[in-house]
């Protein structure tokens, strides 16, 4: 049983697993570089230990420090988080060795899956598709010439080892290949230590769309729905959100499953994320695997309730997940964007500083992840993320409107500080966007002109999006519902209103937005929302939707308050007054 565990990492990905840590009555040993003595996480754990100055190599990037630190303060488990050396399958060697918990799949799984050659040889040999290309490390410009003239341009090059959105190069013609070959090359050896490449095709107006998998050591797996990444600035995501609303249902679903599959193919245990390019016909591709927690995981949280490090932890402590697939019902629309200490206006040039002012919004269903606090110093030797500020609503339309409405009420200040929040604001205010018709380019293509926009959201914060009235219409509105399917006559206990709103035009409603399973549906007027397995959230759903589409006002949240018979009188009571007006 873990009982003390020393998280290998540092902002916020250290407080949020301090804070799963927490609530599973694990002690915390936190490690710091010097420019982190004071930080947030050193303040919640039950230890702290100092592993070096502030550049990585001397600290979060080194594994004798890291390891002497689990030793000698007794922990007997460690988790990486994300980045450093969350992927370094020596590293959760050498804690196995050392009798430590790696929180994470296994070594050899996740040397395999960090290679993308070999990931994509496996996932191959599972029956996931692939884009053209070869699953085997290219040699010579030749033959990765000989490659992409076969398969046809666009090509793109990428690193073996490759991550983080480095080591990747698109090729539009074959006379440009050699040259851009050597400069992969050269980038992939200084990053990663390792000049491997290989060669598929690239596809100019993907979608980015990854598969969040949890799996055991006992041979169980889930997945727990999709997320969208593809606003991303040369292959560095800035927006995620979930579900991926440009695919069917049906071929979500299929998606998940073949993610699943493939995991547990390798063996893969603990949290992982399965990355698919989706193309214009909705065909999707294997791309590669993330073999630790993700940045962006809090947006399935908040679409599942599932939390992603306290399954993680579990997990790597030997125990069977306690989820199943059919417990799995992501609800509603979440979306995530990346704070940075970044100038977009000068090529997003990072921009540290003191912050003076650090003021986070608040409200229903705002979240925002940071390792940082009022006073503390950004520091330039690490990542520039700030903070995640995500939020969940009932649709994505909802969701664009409150991510900017919490955008409104972030307030990052200092001497020298700059950040993207107005640029998310800008980016949300797009048409594209707005219509979820973005690609992983888009953000390549638009971003002269979210620049320009980002100014004057920067000097008038108070901007709302603007109402989706009229001409001012800037949020897509609701796809019509398909007619309902003609039902024989039923029995009624009791008599109902006007039946142009029925239980079960009602019963089509929470299948439709709440996941309501098809055998838990009812006739019955008195039943209430805690008899057929819904819960507060499902309430809350139907209450927004019925608000809405037909304008019923049900002012108590309690979804126990209402049968489901003065439910449909509110409704059609609503739509009788409209009639009327």
């Amino acid at each position: 049983m873990i009982s003390r565990l020393l998280i290998a990492n540092r902002g916020e990905i250290a407080v949020r697993i301090a804070r799963a840590c927490r609530e599973l009555g694990i002690e915390v040993v936190a490690v710091h570089s010097t420019s982190d003595r004071d930080s947030a996480v050193v303040a919640l754990a039950d230890e702290a230990v100092h592993i070096g100055p502030a550049a990585p190599r001397c600290s979060y990037l080194h594994v004798p420090n890291i390891v002497e630190a689990a030793l000698r303060t007794g922990a007997d488990a460690v988790h990486p988080g994300y980045g450093f050396l969350s992927e370094d399958p020596d590293f959760a060697e050498i804690c196995a060795a050392e009798g430590l918990t790696f929180v994470g799949p296994p070594p050899e799984v996740m040397q395999q899956m960090g290679n993308k050659a070999t990931a994509r040889r496996l996932m191959a040999d599972a029956g996931l598709p692939l884009l053209p290309g070869v699953v085997e490390p290219v040699r010579t410009a030749e033959e990765g010439r000989a490659i992409a003239d076969r398969i046809g341009y666009p090509v793109i090059i990428k690193a073996v080892a490759g991550g983080g959105g480095r080591g990747m190069t698109v090729v539009g013609r074959s006379a440009d290949f050699a040259t851009a070959f050597a400069s992969t090359r050269a980038t992939a050896r200084a990053v990663f230590r390792d000049p491997a490449v290989y060669v598929e095709r690239f596809l100019p107006s993907a979608r980015h769309v990854e598969v969040q998998v949890l799996c055991d050591a006992h041979g169980n797996g889930v997945f727990l729905g999709e997320r969208d990444c593809s606003l991303q600035r040369r292959h560095q995501k800035l927006l995620e959100e979930g579900p991926a609303g440009h695919l069917p249902a049906v071929q979500r679903a299929g998606l998940g499953a073949m993610a699943v599959h493939g995991a547990l193919s390798v063996g893969y245990t603990g949290a992982g994320t399965m990355e698919f390019l989706v193309d214009a016909a909705g065909r999707a591709y294997f791309m590669e695997m993330n073999a630790r927690i993700q940045v962006e995981h809090p947006v399935t949280e908040l679409l599942t309730g599932i939390d992603l490090v306290r399954e993680q932890i579990l997990v790597a402590d030997g125990r069977r997940l306690q989820v199943r697939q059919e417990d799995v019902v992501p609800r509603g629309a979440a979306i995530e964007c990346r704070i940075n200490a970044e100038d977009p206006a000068r090529d997003f040039a990072p921009a540290p500083g003191r912050l003076d002012v650090l003021q986070v919004p608040d409200g229903p269903w705002t979240r925002f992840d940071t390792g940082y606090r009022q006073g503390d110093q950004v520091s330039p030797h690490y990542d520039s993320l700030l903070g995640k500020l995500v939020v969940w609503a009932p649709d994505r339309d909802q969701a664009i409107r409150r991510m900017d409405r919490a955008l409104a009420e972030l307030r990052v200040e200092g001497p020298g500080l700059h950040t993207t929040v107005a640029l998310h604001r800008a980016l949300l205010r797009h048409p594209d966007v707005i219509a979820d018709r973005h690609d992983v380019q888009f953000l390549d293509r638009a971003m002269p002109e979210l620049i320009a926009r980002t100014a004057s959201l920067a000097e008038d914060p108070g901007l709302a999006v603007p109402a989706a009235r009229g001409p001012l219409q800037l949020v897509r509105p609701p796809t019509p519902d398909p007619p309902a399917p003609v039902r024989p006559p039923q029995e009624r206990t009791s008599p109902m209103p006007d039946p142009s709103f029925t239980i079960d035009d009602l019963m089509d409603l929470l299948t439709q937005k709440a996941g309501l399973s098809p055998t838990a549906r009812t006739t019955d007027p008195d039943a209430r929302f805690s008899d057929i397995g819904l819960d507060s959230l499902a309430f809350l759903s139907m209450q927004t939707e019925l608000q809405d589409r037909y304008g019923a006002e049900m002012p108590d949240d309690s979804p126990d308050r209402y049968t489901f018979g003065e439910i449909v009188a509110t409704v059609t009571g609503a739509t009788d007054s409209a009639g009327m007006a």
